[in-house]
């Protein structure tokens, strides 16, 4: 069972999207947030598997809280769902940890399927973005940022950041080395310890704006 909580400030978008996900019976809606304070606040208190999370909302915003909740709840995923499609949002909620950015143009069947795949370990783009979405967006920042935390990545390291790129689950990454799932897990907790980050996305962009992978492996 996904535990899941719906952030958004319109209770007709959050009416719409319980009724939607309710009829899927691995999914349990635990709580609805009509604002970023609110959102924090019950994730801390039922500590859901997924939060789903618009971006213009009160007293906090979703970019925000995407932050703070990344912070005290590194495992939480979270699917962002928003009206906003420009480069600027996509790239500031993703690098704020979010998991999924999908647009409120979608419904049904993306975000049972985004919701399934963040809660399994994947990046999520709307069907409406792509990789060389994202690529554009870092490409506007600098790219000799270096690591800030001083640590040395392995070769190891490196390869599961290639992998990381390209989308793939830990399961398919498992797969691919010929490693278990156990072990690719602890491999990304000392990853992210190493890099000072909390999340997949968190820890590709941070590789892509210190060169340690480069843009064409996002393809």
């Amino acid at each position: 069972m996904i535990k899941i909580i719906i952030a958004d400030d319109h209770p007709l978008i959050r009416e719409a999207l319980r009724h939607s996900l309710e009829r899927h019976s691995d999914f349990s809606i635990v709580a609805e947030a009509s604002d970023g304070e609110q959102a924090v606040k019950l994730a801390k208190e039922l500590q859901p598997d997924v939060m789903i999370m618009d971006i213009s909302m009160p007293k906090i915003n979703g970019i925000e809280a995407t932050r703070t909740l990344k912070k005290l709840m590194p495992d939480i995923a979270i699917v962002v769902l928003t009206i906003h499609d420009d480069s600027d949002h996509v790239f500031s909620i993703l690098e704020a940890g979010a998991d999924a950015y999908l647009t409120k143009k979608v419904f049904g069947d993306e975000i049972v399927n985004a919701i399934i795949g963040v809660a399994r370990g994947e990046t999520i783009l709307s069907g409406t973005y792509s990789k060389k979405l994202l690529k554009e967006a870092l490409g506007n920042i600098a790219r000799s940022t270096p690591l800030n935390s001083g640590e040395t990545l392995n070769y190891r390291d490196i390869e599961i950041l290639r992998l990381l790129a390209t989308g793939m689950s830990n399961k398919d990454i498992a797969d691919k080395l010929g490693l278990t799932l156990r072990t690719i897990k602890n491999y990304m907790v000392s990853l992210f310890g190493k890099m000072h980050v909390s999340s997949r996305t968190e820890a590709v962009i941070t590789a892509l704006k210190s060169g340690v992978i480069s843009f064409d492996e996002v393809e």
